[in-house]
Protein backbone atom coordinates (compact mmCIF):
# COMPACT_ATOMS: atom_id res chain seq x y z
CA UNK A 1 0.00 0.00 0.00
CA UNK A 2 1.61 3.31 -1.34
CA UNK A 3 2.26 6.42 1.79
CA UNK A 4 -0.60 8.37 0.11
CA UNK A 5 -2.95 5.58 -0.14
CA UNK A 6 -2.39 5.05 3.85
CA UNK A 7 -2.39 9.11 4.93
CA UNK A 8 -6.00 9.01 2.54
CA UNK A 9 -7.19 5.79 4.35
CA UNK A 10 -5.93 5.52 7.18
CA UNK A 11 -6.46 9.56 8.08
CA UNK A 12 -10.11 9.31 6.79
CA UNK A 13 -11.29 6.26 8.94
CA UNK A 14 -9.16 8.34 11.98
CA UNK A 15 -11.13 11.16 10.89
CA UNK A 16 -14.38 9.37 10.98
CA UNK A 17 -14.10 8.09 14.31
CA UNK A 18 -13.30 11.47 15.48
CA UNK A 19 -16.32 12.92 14.02
CA UNK A 20 -18.66 10.20 15.51
CA UNK A 21 -17.06 10.27 18.86
CA UNK A 22 -17.77 13.83 18.49
CA UNK A 23 -20.78 13.73 17.46
CA UNK A 24 -21.77 11.38 19.74
CA UNK A 25 -20.23 13.80 22.53
CA UNK A 26 -22.47 16.89 21.30
CA UNK A 27 -25.82 14.74 21.67
CA UNK A 28 -25.45 13.23 24.59
CA UNK A 29 -24.36 16.08 26.64
CA UNK A 30 -24.70 19.53 24.62
CA UNK A 31 -27.67 19.46 22.02
CA UNK A 32 -30.59 18.98 24.50
CA UNK A 33 -29.54 21.94 26.38
CA UNK A 34 -28.94 23.82 23.20
CA UNK A 35 -32.38 23.10 22.03
CA UNK A 36 -34.06 23.75 25.10
CA UNK A 37 -32.34 27.55 24.59
CA UNK A 38 -33.37 27.93 21.09
CA UNK A 39 -37.13 26.71 22.79
CA UNK A 40 -37.05 29.22 25.51
CA UNK A 41 -35.64 31.96 23.89
CA UNK A 42 -38.52 31.75 21.30
CA UNK A 43 -40.97 30.90 23.76
CA UNK A 44 -39.86 34.37 25.81
CA UNK A 45 -39.65 36.63 22.52
CA UNK A 46 -43.93 35.48 21.53
CA UNK A 47 -44.38 36.34 24.87
CA UNK A 48 -42.66 39.65 24.83
CA UNK A 49 -44.29 40.41 21.56
CA UNK A 50 -48.23 39.64 22.73
CA UNK A 51 -47.00 41.63 25.81
CA UNK A 52 -46.35 44.42 23.43
CA UNK A 53 -42.85 44.61 25.21
CA UNK A 54 -40.19 45.58 22.17
CA UNK A 55 -36.86 45.60 24.64
CA UNK A 56 -37.60 41.52 26.02
CA UNK A 57 -38.26 41.02 22.32
CA UNK A 58 -35.20 42.09 21.09
CA UNK A 59 -33.19 40.20 24.13
CA UNK A 60 -35.02 37.06 23.25
CA UNK A 61 -34.31 37.15 19.70
CA UNK A 62 -30.55 38.06 20.13
CA UNK A 63 -30.06 35.07 22.26
CA UNK A 64 -32.05 32.76 19.91
CA UNK A 65 -29.74 34.13 17.46
CA UNK A 66 -26.65 33.45 19.50
CA UNK A 67 -27.88 29.80 20.68
CA UNK A 68 -28.91 28.92 16.95
CA UNK A 69 -25.41 30.00 15.52
CA UNK A 70 -23.75 27.97 17.46
CA UNK A 71 -25.48 25.04 17.80
CA UNK A 72 -25.57 24.97 13.50
CA UNK A 73 -21.73 25.31 14.00
CA UNK A 74 -21.84 22.26 16.48
CA UNK A 75 -23.97 19.93 14.06
CA UNK A 76 -22.34 21.25 10.78
CA UNK A 77 -18.83 20.17 12.18
CA UNK A 78 -19.96 17.06 12.91
CA UNK A 79 -21.43 16.14 9.64
CA UNK A 80 -17.95 17.50 7.64
CA UNK A 81 -15.78 15.70 9.28
CA UNK A 82 -17.42 12.28 8.58
CA UNK A 83 -18.27 13.42 5.15
CA UNK A 84 -14.76 14.77 4.49
CA UNK A 85 -13.30 11.45 6.06
CA UNK A 86 -15.69 9.63 3.73
CA UNK A 87 -14.57 11.53 0.41
CA UNK A 88 -10.73 10.85 1.96
CA UNK A 89 -11.09 6.60 2.12
CA UNK A 90 -13.11 7.03 -1.18
CA UNK A 91 -9.83 8.88 -2.92
CA UNK A 92 -7.55 6.75 -0.97
CA UNK A 93 -9.13 3.38 -3.05
CA UNK A 94 -9.17 5.50 -6.30
CA UNK A 95 -5.61 6.09 -6.15
CA UNK A 96 -4.63 3.76 -8.82
CA UNK A 97 -6.08 6.33 -11.22
CA UNK A 98 -4.71 9.22 -10.40
CA UNK A 99 -1.84 10.34 -13.13
CA UNK A 100 0.70 11.82 -10.04
CA UNK A 101 3.85 10.99 -9.28
CA UNK A 102 3.81 9.11 -5.75
CA UNK A 103 5.41 12.17 -4.37
CA UNK A 104 2.52 14.24 -5.87
CA UNK A 105 -0.08 11.74 -4.48
CA UNK A 106 1.46 11.79 -0.86
CA UNK A 107 1.56 15.53 -0.93
CA UNK A 108 -1.96 15.71 -2.21
CA UNK A 109 -3.43 13.06 0.36
CA UNK A 110 -1.69 15.43 2.90
CA UNK A 111 -2.77 18.46 1.63
CA UNK A 112 -6.50 17.03 1.53
CA UNK A 113 -6.03 15.70 5.35
CA UNK A 114 -4.91 18.78 6.61
CA UNK A 115 -7.78 20.74 5.34
CA UNK A 116 -10.41 17.98 6.01
CA UNK A 117 -9.37 18.89 9.96
CA UNK A 118 -8.94 22.22 9.81
CA UNK A 119 -11.87 23.36 8.09
CA UNK A 120 -14.42 22.29 10.27
CA UNK A 121 -12.44 22.78 13.48
CA UNK A 122 -11.95 26.75 12.70
CA UNK A 123 -15.52 26.28 12.32
CA UNK A 124 -15.81 24.78 15.63
CA UNK A 125 -13.56 27.56 17.10
CA UNK A 126 -15.55 30.18 15.43
CA UNK A 127 -18.28 29.46 18.20
CA UNK A 128 -15.85 30.45 21.02
CA UNK A 129 -14.27 33.35 19.35
CA UNK A 130 -15.50 35.19 16.37
CA UNK A 131 -12.16 36.90 16.00
CA UNK A 132 -10.25 36.46 12.81
CA UNK A 133 -8.30 33.51 13.97
CA UNK A 134 -10.80 30.49 14.02
CA UNK A 135 -12.04 32.48 10.65
CA UNK A 136 -8.52 32.24 9.09
CA UNK A 137 -8.11 28.40 9.86
CA UNK A 138 -11.61 27.63 8.19
CA UNK A 139 -10.05 29.38 5.46
CA UNK A 140 -6.69 27.73 4.90
CA UNK A 141 -8.38 24.64 5.86
CA UNK A 142 -11.23 24.84 2.88
CA UNK A 143 -8.52 26.58 0.54
CA UNK A 144 -6.62 23.63 1.25
CA UNK A 145 -9.67 21.47 0.04
CA UNK A 146 -9.97 23.22 -3.00
CA UNK A 147 -7.00 23.15 -4.59
CA UNK A 148 -6.28 19.41 -3.56
CA UNK A 149 -9.26 18.41 -5.16
CA UNK A 150 -8.97 20.69 -8.37
CA UNK A 151 -5.40 18.37 -8.14
CA UNK A 152 -7.13 15.09 -8.01
CA UNK A 153 -9.93 15.86 -10.25
CA UNK A 154 -6.56 17.10 -12.77
CA UNK A 155 -4.74 13.63 -12.14
CA UNK A 156 -8.21 11.90 -12.70
CA UNK A 157 -8.38 13.42 -15.93
CA UNK A 158 -4.77 13.35 -17.43
CA UNK A 159 -4.05 10.07 -18.86
CA UNK A 160 -1.77 7.87 -16.56
CA UNK A 161 1.31 6.82 -18.41
CA UNK A 162 2.06 3.46 -19.17
CA UNK A 163 3.30 1.06 -17.06
CA UNK A 164 6.50 -0.65 -17.80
Amino acid sequence: MSAARRILVFGGIALALWGMAYGLWYAAFAEHQALDGIGLSLSSAFSSAAERQSAPVEAALARYRETKYVYDRQVDVHSHWIGLATLLVVLGLALDHLAWSERTQRSLAWALLAGAVLFPLGVLLETVDRGTGPRVVAVLGSGLLVVALAAFALGFARKRPASR
